[in-house]
């Protein structure tokens, strides 16, 4: 039965969803208030005492957020229109912002992104979708499948979890200048070889990959080829997003294993992010799947 409590969250939660796939209209008080079916001269309290940011500054986050992203990946938009995409009538107004909040300016951006500053900028925006947004899986959510191997190129990440984002940086650059983008329907992976949080951060392990089919030869140091094995896998999709995958993680290890009666495989656990087309719409939504390789 759903509390009153799971109710007034939920219609919280339809506004940011709302917001999310609605960047592109006007996103008013009496709009979100109606989506939340909250009375409009409340609402910004409510909106404010919950995620402890205004309605303003999160449609500005997140428009802001979309801007990085077409930045990054789409180089047939201007800065202009994508200026104008983010709610923004002129381009230096946009690049004022842009340097303000991210510490670059929009073109530098797009030559040379600085990862770890992005991810300070958008904090307050993760935080407040973090407030409510605290996913609770089933055994149902798990699926067994056969899944294909996949020939990717792979950049290693070796060492202290804190020196992530340079790689994710690098591993981005050689995506976008080969063509490998998320735009263009290709997967990426992360495949865990460590602890999330080893005793010495040092030897904290991962790949970070890209589907490259058909297998490629020779690629760019410190690019590598790599083949992710196929064979039976426990899937759990990940709504959203997210890149913090140890919820679900912890459910798969600690809840789902030890009853399914499956052993794991000597192969690591993956996490899959991909493009998919939202039927009926020119959108695409993001799909996170983790695996777990089983016998």
């Amino acid at each position: 039965m759903t509390t009153a409590l799971e109710n007034y969250q939920a219609r919280l939660i339809r506004v940011l969803d709302y917001i999310d796939a609605h960047l592109d209209q006007a996103l008013g008080l009496d709009t979100l208030s109606h989506v939340a079916a909250f009375s409009k001269f409340h609402f910004h309290r409510q909106f404010v005492a919950t995620f402890e940011v205004s309605v303003h500054r999160y449609v500005q986050l997140a428009r802001m957020k979309q801007a990085t992203h077409a930045l990054a990946w789409n180089d047939a938009q201007s800065v202009t229109e994508i200026a104008m995409n983010a709610g923004y009538e002129a381009p230096d107004a946009f690049a004022r912002a842009f340097r303000q909040r991210l510490t670059q300016s929009p073109s530098s951006f797009r030559k040379s992104p600085d990862w770890s500053s992005w991810l300070s900028a958008f904090g307050p925006l993760n935080n407040a979708r973090d407030k409510l947004m605290k996913i609770i899986f089933d055994y149902d959510d798990i699926t067994i499948r056969d899944v294909p191997s996949t020939s990717v190129a792979l950049l290693e990440h070796r060492g202290d979890r804190a020196r992530l984002p340079q790689t994710f940086e690098s591993f981005r650059s050689w995506c976008k200048a080969h063509g490998l983008t998320p735009e263009t329907g290709r997967s990426s992976f992360m495949v865990f070889r460590s602890e999330r949080e080893p005793a010495d951060p040092e030897t904290y392990s991962m790949d970070i990959c890209v589907a490259t089919e058909p297998a490629i030869g020779q690629v760019d140091a410190p690019m590598q080829s790599g083949l992710i094995e196929g064979g039976r896998c426990a899937v759990l999709r990940y709504p959203g997003q997210t890149n913090n995958h140890e919820a679900a993680g912890l459910f798969m290890y600690r809840d789902w294993l030890p009853q399914s009666g499956e052993e794991a495989r000597d192969f690591p656990a993956y996490v899959e992010r991909k493009m998919v087309p939202i039927a009926g719409t020119q959108a695409h939504e993001v799909v996170v799947e983790l695996y777990l390789p089983l016998k």
